[in-house]
């Protein structure tokens, strides 16, 4: 790789007797990994576990696999995967994920809340926001809710209110070169500190938001000093109330530059990508929770009755949430959540369906979320029938079953709802998923 000699120069400087290693590191292959989601009923053990990690993975899944389409797995090198480990939050716990797409890192904080508490996941760029829920939406958590804001109309609305707030800010993206070499392109010498600004931007307005004795989590994927130790003693000096938690050095982890307490990860020395970890404590006693206006449900009492009807037939498990319906597509709001009408929403929560004619069809997320001894009738899929379902293709099973819907089931994990027909299970798989 052909990388820019300011680059080399700051580099070899920074680094030392250890410049060489690490300017040779860039010739090799990235790194790939993933993580077994914990939410699902069924899991799995795979080769390559990373050491000193409780869901981690070496290695690439297909995304036309049972493992992937069912949400059992999602991709995320394994540098990257560090920032939801440090952060790990607790169950119950209200959790910002501030600048959040592609959704890894929202998906690492799910698996630790295990369906409790509740996630904010927000992503300012709208395009990529729906990456974002797709991606969250496929690992069937129940408990968040999708934003496309700017951290500053989010603090307007969840003042003092989280007890966890992950910062991946967007940064210069030096530990992405291997994976994505065009961002050597956009690399400069000045292009670090213009970084700094916007990140330090971002943590003015993530601060009002972090509830006293609560925790934040800031990280880049980046090397770069002024993006990350000098952005960690700006906000140090700036917020009284913070002091840094020391992370433990796990995997080939250094710590920072002059900072012990945070930690770097070098291609030459981690087995992954890039990657600069800091956690800061809030120092101020904890207090009660904010009590802030609720959102309140607006369902009329037929789609209520529907609902009703459906979940009595269909669902062995009382779903806790507000439901609040927009358009005819009603959503489970996580408890606990603020008035959010003044927020652009990309997903409000989970997803249970459409209310048709009298009548209530579920959706393909409620599926994916449910775990098939929550539902009352499911149809299990053999790897062969999965191909063809997620085709789009009809299939016709040799099963005697009363017409009506089914949770479709595939090596043990929700794939959606669908509807049985005399002999057929018709295709609900979603068209904008489906293979060729």
């Amino acid at each position: 790789m052909t990388l820019p000699q300011s680059f080399i120069d700051k580099y070899t400087q920074l680094l030392g007797d250890e410049a060489q290693a690490f300017l040779e590191s860039f010739d090799k292959p990235a790194v790939s990994g993933f993580r077994v989601n914990p939410l699902k009923a069924q899991t799995k053990e795979f080769d390559l576990k990373i050491a000193q990690t409780p869901w981690s993975y070496y290695g690439k899944v297909s995304g036309k696999s049972i493992e992937h389409v069912t949400g059992l797995v999602y991709s995320q090198e394994p540098a990257a995967q560090m920032v939801g480990q440090i952060a790990a939050p607790q169950k119950g716990m209200r959790v910002l994920d501030l600048a959040a797409a592609p959704g890894g890192k929202s998906t690492h904080l799910l698996s630790y809340l295990d369906n409790t508490g509740l996630l904010v996941s927000n992503e300012i760029n709208k395009k990529r926001s729906k990456i974002l829920v797709e991606n969250i939406e496929r690992f069937g958590a129940r408990n968040v809710v999708v934003t496309n804001e700017s951290p500053e109309r989010l603090a307007k609305v969840f003042p003092a209110y989280f007890d966890l707030i992950v910062l991946d800010a967007p940064c210069s993206g030096e530990g992405m070169f291997r994976k994505d070499p065009e961002a050597v392109q956009y690399w400069s010498e000045a292009y670090p500190s213009q970084c700094a600004s916007l990140q330090k931007e971002i943590l003015n307005a993530a601060l009002t938001m972090l509830a006293p004795g609560g925790s934040l989590v800031y990280s880049t994927c980046t090397w770069s000093p002024e993006e990350n130790e000098e952005v960690v003693e700006w906000l140090l000096e700036q917020e009284e109330q913070l002091s840094l938690v020391p992370i433990e050095l796990l995997n080939g982890m250094v710590a920072g530059i002059k900072q012990p307490q945070t930690a770097r990860m070098y291609p030459h020395r981690f087995k992954g990508e890039g990657q600069f970890v800091a956690k800061f404590q809030d120092k101020r006693p904890s207090q009660a929770s904010v009590k802030l206006k609720p959102g309140k449900s607006n369902l009329t009492r037929d789609q209520l009755a529907y609902w009703q009807a459906f979940a009595k037939d269909h669902l062995t498990v009382s779903l806790k949430g507000l439901m609040q319906v927009f358009g005819e597509e009603l959503y489970l709001l996580p408890e606990g959540l603020p008035d959010l009408s003044k927020l652009k929403i990309a997903r409000n929560g989970l997803h249970l369906g459409t209310f048709k004619t009298k009548r209530f069809e579920p959706s393909f997320a409620l599926g994916l979320a449910l775990r098939p001894d929550e539902v009352s009738r499911t149809i299990a899929l053999t790897p062969d029938d999965f191909g063809r379902y997620v085709t789009g293709e009809a299939l016709s099973l040799p099963l005697d079953l009363p017409n009506g819907w089914y949770q479709v089931v595939v090596e043990g994990n929700g794939l959606g709802f669908a509807k049985w027909v005399n002999g057929t299970l018709k295709n609900y798989f979603p068209k904008g998923l489906r293979m060729k």
